[in-house]
């Protein structure tokens, strides 16, 4: 793989934007998924779920509000360190942010798929289900860009 011809700066605001660009990818789909799942407490059914599913309702809505946490962060960096020359240790750490957040979207979006296979369906094909995607989301989101690595 041939070197760019940039400098540190042009390298470390190419690599902001590209991170930028993941990062409205994510966001939306969070947003999308936390909107969702705020909305169900006000649902007339959502008094019939038992304790279980009350409990796996929080801890989704809890990754949820995690991931939105993480991948949000970079902005408020970068505000704070903006026009600070602090351009490296910003995307080092929106990066890790990212990441982090990346997998709480992961498991939110398994724990609110699996609150729904077991509302609807029955719990045997709730556990089937959220084993899949989450096999699913490692394997797509994690192995198959470490082997291409």
């Amino acid at each position: 793989m041939a070197d760019r011809d940039e400098t540190p700066d042009e390298r470390f605001d190419r690599n902001w934007n590209e991170l930028l660009q993941e990062l409205r990818v994510a966001q939306t789909g969070v947003q999308i998924l936390f909107a969702f799942l705020l909305t169900l407490p006000f649902n007339q059914r959502f008094d019939t779920i038992t304790d279980g599913q009350r409990a796996t309702y929080i801890a989704t809505i809890i990754l949820t509000s995690l991931a939105s946490l993480c991948l949000i962060a970079p902005v408020s960096h970068h505000r704070i360190l903006f026009r600070r020359g602090r351009k490296k240790e910003l995307v080092e750490a929106s990066s890790n942010l990212a990441g982090i957040g990346l997998v709480f979207l992961w498991l939110s979006i398994v724990g609110a798929v699996f609150l729904i296979f077991e509302v609807v369906v029955a719990t045997s094909w709730a556990i089937a289900v959220a084993i899949a995607l989450a096999v699913a989301f490692i394997s797509v989101w994690y192995l198959y860009p470490a082997f291409k690595r």
